[in-house]
């Protein structure tokens, strides 16, 4: 008898949720099976405990759990930032753990574009040189670097602010700065780590809009791990993390987002 292979739910869910839609992007980043496990003296703490994701050219994918669910080791796992302990994460096609520390390193600066809660950018620079720096580490000429930062901070708003430095601008508009920094190399791929926890209600607004217009005009595939329902209400999917797993994936058109309350349809 042939053996019979098993299929986890997760991969049933993804498999109808793109089949329905008859999505023909490609895949950007996998993961599969992806496991972590820290070792402090005799004891193991098992952070992931096999995750499998394929993620879409183009998509904007939230990452949502409590905390101390696995969820930042899982979206430290997908940028490259940490290795599994097993498993295999694939950025177009290439799995990041074979890579030694200056490929890892050419593929953070090139590939992904990097967004903190806590902005964490450089006060003493302006922001024109905050963003420039990032085409500074990957050899970008001097000119074409001042000229493409100039572009990218008047696309996200910030024309007229060019040579302030980030302690002379509201949280908002540093975060703008921290989103036109991971457009530096033009990546495939912007990770946001709780992108607005640290703004208001209207400002973080704004900056969501912004991500969603990433991905509508840029074909950036964005990828949050956040708290944020106004997020989730943009989002195309949204993965669950639960203790070390992957607890569901939603389609957000099977989200009944409403002030208060998340129920699913």
């Amino acid at each position: 008898m042939p053996e019979t292979q098993t299929v986890s739910a997760e991969e049933v869910q993804e498999f109808l949720f793109f089949s329905n839609r008859k999505d023909t992007r490609r895949i950007i980043v996998q993961t599969q099976d992806v496991r972590k496990v820290y070792r402090m003296g005799k004891i193991e703490v098992h952070a992931l405990r096999g995750v499998t994701l394929s993620i879409y050219e183009g998509e904007f994918l939230a990452i949502m759990g409590p905390s101390g669910s696995g969820k930042s080791t899982f979206f430290n796992m997908i940028g490259g930032l940490d290795k599994p302990s097993g498993g295999k994460v694939y950025i177009d096609d290439v799995d990041i753990a074979q890579l030694d520390a200056f490929e890892l390193a050419w593929l953070r600066c090139r590939k992904i574009g990097y967004i903190f809660q806590s902005f964490n950018l450089i006060p003493v620079m302006t922001c024109l040189e905050n963003v420039m720096l990032p085409m500074t580490f990957a050899g970008v000429p001097g000119e074409e670097a001042f000229n493409r930062a100039g572009d990218i901070l008047r696309q996200v708003g910030l024309g007229h602010r060019l040579t302030h430095k980030p302690p002379q601008m509201s949280g908002g508009q540093q975060q703008r700065i921290a989103v036109a920094r991971a457009l530096a190399n033009r990546p495939a791929i912007v990770l946001a780590d709780e992108p607005t926890a640290n703004l208001d209600m209207r400002t973080g607004q704004e900056i969501i809009d912004l991500l969603v217009g990433l991905c509508h005009d840029l074909h950036v595939t964005v990828i949050c791990a956040t708290h944020d329902m106004k997020m989730l209400d943009k989002c195309d999917r949204v993965v669950w993390i639960r203790d070390g797993s992957c607890d569901r994936i939603e389609a957000r058109a099977n989200i009944d987002i409403q002030v208060g309350e998340m129920s699913h349809e």
